[in-house]
Parts: structure tokens; C-alpha cells; sequence
């Protein structure tokens, strides 16, 4: 008997054993430098040390590899770290010019990759645009803006009491935009009577619903929240993810090939037309019109600022479409990154794309910003690289403030939504 008992104990223990195997391991990656703020200067020298702790302990094995270079181009070095026992020092390496340098380890574990990040800003408030102006900039934007001043808006206005509380009124809107187009939006509205402050929060990349913007307008703010590609933005999930598939597809890519025909010359305009509708409201205070949004939004927002003298304020977010010809030049370029090498194979048999996208890059709308503006991004960013957002940026003579939040990637950390909802909040305050 007791012979069996350490016979099913033996067996119950391989079990565990080849149980335990099969699964990852709970990975920690830590790369550290010696610059903790994450900020050299052209010509320093930069060592990644490089830990891996596996469940606690050193992790050891041949499925560690790294890479060091310019952020998003090609790497100075890539390679595996061959018996890595927990603890990996790289050589020294630098930027002679204003950049990013970035070190990305990879593990790879049952088929399944964990990734790090940590990326170094050279002097990244020297870095200086590649994007060249147009000669015509200006008088092509006049010339819009004439042509959708001519659009009647044709405002329509419905209560969505499923989407009120009681504090606030949502509405779904839409109003007429270039070309036959609309433009639909859910509009949040205080519930007391009163006059409030205006804010237009548009819209990341992508093809989704959306719904009213609850916590600005409780606290005494008219929002209007928009889509970009004349839909309703309340129907079901489905037909955005058919459309993401399908009509909507790349849609950034659309009419590259000549600038009045453009996608985003809508999108532009039709910003500018959502500001109307919010002006025209009878509870619009008629002081505070501010416009904020991420990534694509963040885009937005920046071209908005400019092209729309009545905008007081601007927050954005990781702003994409800055300076994306960055690539032309060996250094990373913005979203939705036209010239990296894989996209520019295919879309450089297009001719006019320089030209096209020198119109709408936000590099040339950053430097006609004139009023108050929050910025904010993180270095590890790899849809919208901080090489460009740093050139649109430093092209800003504005006031402004960036707020750094340098381990982030392309999403939103809480306590940057709370500075960038607060920061909102103040200006309007300056205002009353």
C-alpha cells in the first residue's frame, strides 16, 4: 500500500512539474539608464541595463532579445542575448543630432512575445520639422473655409434620454459639411439654464461609436463629441466593424493623389463646422471654445486652433499626423506613416503625395497657433512617434505646457486625463 501511495505521489509530481512547463512565466522587464529623467543630449553616452526576473527570480534561457537605435528606423543593433542569466549590460550608443533613442527587449515564451520599451529623448526641444509649407498654404485653407461658409448647416437635434442624467442633456446632432456630407455628433449640455463654455472633443483614428462626454459637462461644460466620416455614431457596434473592414478601410488613404479630394479635407472643414453649431447654441457662454482630443484627435485638435480664430484653447493628446515625412529624412515621421518603408513601397507610385500631405500635416498648423495650449505624450510611443510630435510642437510659439509621461506608449495614463480635464477646466474659469 504504501508502495502505490509514492507511486501516485511520483506521478501527481511530474504532473505539476510538466503542468507548470506548460505555462509563462510571470515576467518582469526593467531597463534602466543612467539619465532618469530619460533626457541626454546629442553625443552623451547611453548603456541599457537590461533585468529580467522571472516569478521573482533571475530568468535565464536564449529567448531574450534586444534592439538599440533611432525610434523607428533602423536599429544600430539587433540581436539575441545568447545565455541570458537574468542580467544584460548593452555597449554604449548616442544621437549626434536632437532624437530618440530607443532600446525594445523582447522575451519570447511559449510562442508568446513580452515586450519593453524605454526611450531616450537627445535635446528633443531642438528637434526641428522635415514637412516644408506650401506657397498657396493659406489661401488653399481660405478658400475651404469660403466653400463651407456657402453650406447651409441644417442643424437637427434629438434628446436621448437613455444617455441623460441629471445633470446633463445628450442629445444626438448633425448638421451639413462639404460635398453633400454630414456630420454627427452626441452634444452634452448642462440640465440647469445657463451659459457655458464649448468644447469640441474629436475623435481618434478608427471607425467606432461614440457616446456623450458625462464628467466635463457635469461640471458646467457644453461638449460635442464627433465622428469624421458622415455616420450616425450610435448605431450598432457592427456596422462600424463592417465598415473598419470594408468602405472605411485605410480611409487616411484616400484621394492621396490630389489635394482638394483629399479624405481629411472633410475632416478638417467639417471640425470647423462642428465649432459653428457650438456657437450657435443659445447656452454657449460666447467666451470659451476649446478643442481637445488624442492621437488622430490630437491631430484635429492642433488644425482646428488654427484654422479657427474663435477657438481660445487647445489640448491635445499625442497628436498623430506631425511631420510624416520624417522617414525622407532617416527618422521616424507620424502616424499614419505614409513613408515608412513598407508604406511608402506602395503608395510612392501616387504622384502629388508630398505635395497632397504637405497641406495637411500638422507641423504647418502648429506654427499658426496663437492661443493657450496643454500637450502631453509619453517616449515610448510607437504609433505616434515623439520624434514628430516634437516637431510640431517646437514649431508652437503660443503659451503652452507639455506634460511628459515618459514610460507611456499610445494610450492615456490616469493622472494625464485628470491634468488634461483639469487644465480644460481652468481656462474656462479665466474666461468668466
Amino acid at each position: 500500500m504504501q508502495q502505490i501511495n509514492k507511486f501516485f505521489l511520483s506521478i501527481l509530481f511530474l504532473l505539476c512539474v510538466f503542468s507548470s512547463r506548460g505555462q509563462s512565466e510571470k515576467l518582469a522587464i526593467e531597463i534602466k539608464t543612467t539619465y532618469a529623467d530619460w533626457l541626454a543630449k546629442p553625443g552623451d553616452k547611453v548603456i541599457f541595463d537590461i533585468s529580467i526576473l522571472a516569478n521573482g527570480q533571475p530568468f535565464k534561457g536564449d529567448s531574450v532579445s534586444y534592439e538599440i537605435g533611432p525610434e523607428m528606423v533602423n536599429p544600430f543593433v539587433k540581436e539575441q542575448i545568447p545565455d541570458f542569466s537574468g542580467h544584460f549590460k548593452s555597449d554604449a550608443f548616442t544621437l549626434k543630432k536632437p532624437g530618440f533613442l530607443r532600446c525594445t527587449v523582447v522575451v519570447t515564451q511559449n510562442g508568446k512575445q513580452t515586450k519593453k520599451l524605454c526611450t531616450i529623448g537627445f535635446s528633443p526641444e531642438k528637434i526641428v520639422a522635415t514637412q516644408h509649407t506650401p506657397n498657396d498654404f493659406d489661401s488653399f485653407w481660405d478658400k475651404a473655409i469660403s466653400e463651407l461658409k456657402s453650406v447651409p448647416m441644417l442643424a437637427t437635434k434629438t434628446l436621448l434620454p437613455d444617455k441623460s442624467t441629471v445633470e446633463v442633456d445628450v442629445f444626438r446632432v448633425s448638421f451639413n459639411n462639404i460635398g453633400n456630407s454630414k456630420i454627427y455628433g452626441i452634444l452634452s449640455v448642462p440640465s440647469d439654464p445657463g451659459k457655458y463654455p464649448a468644447v469640441l472633443r474629436v475623435p481618434g483614428a478608427g471607425v467606432r461609436p461614440y457616446g456623450p462626454e458625462i464628467e466635463l459637462a457635469s461640471k458646467g461644460m457644453i461638449v460635442l463629441s464627433i465622428g469624421i466620416h458622415g455616420i450616425p455614431v450610435d448605431l450598432d457596434s457592427v456596422v462600424y466593424k463592417d465598415l473598419a473592414a470594408g468602405a472605411l478601410r485605410a480611409y487616411y488613404n484616400n484621394n492621396l493623389q490630389d489635394k482638394d479630394q483629399f479624405y481629411y479635407k472633410r475632416v478638417y472643414l467639417g471640425c470647423i463646422r462642428a465649432n459653428d453649431y457650438l456657437s450657435s447654441l443659445p447656452e454657449w457662454d460666447g467666451k470659451n471654445l476649446i478643442v481637445m482630443g488624442g492621437s488622430q484627435g490630437g491631430a484635429l485638435s492642433i488644425v482646428t486652433t488654427a484654422l479657427d480664430k474663435r477657438v481660445t484653447a487647445v489640448a491635445a493628446l499625442y497628436p498623430a499626423l506631425s511631420d510624416v515625412t520624417g522617414y525622407l529624412h532617416h527618422r521616424a515621421g507620424g502616424w499614419p506613416h505614409y513613408f515608412a518603408p513598407n508604406n511608402y513601397s506602395v503608395l510612392k507610385k501616387i504622384n502629388g503625395l508630398e505635395n497632397t500631405l504637405s497641406y495637411y500635416d500638422v507641423v504647418n498648423f502648429a506654427k499658426g497657433i496663437r492661443v493657450p495650449g496643454f500637450y502631453s505624450w509619453g517616449f515610448n510611443d510607437v504609433v505616434c512617434p515623439p520624434t514628430s510630435m516634437y516637431a510640431s510642437y517646437n514649431g508652437i510659439s503660443a503659451p503652452k505646457v507639455l506634460r511628459i509621461y515618459k514610460e507611456t506608449g499610445h494610450w492615456t495614463h490616469p493622472d494625464q486625463k485628470n491634468e488634461w480635464f483639469d487644465w480644460i477646466r481652468k481656462q474656462t474659469e479665466k474666461m468668466k
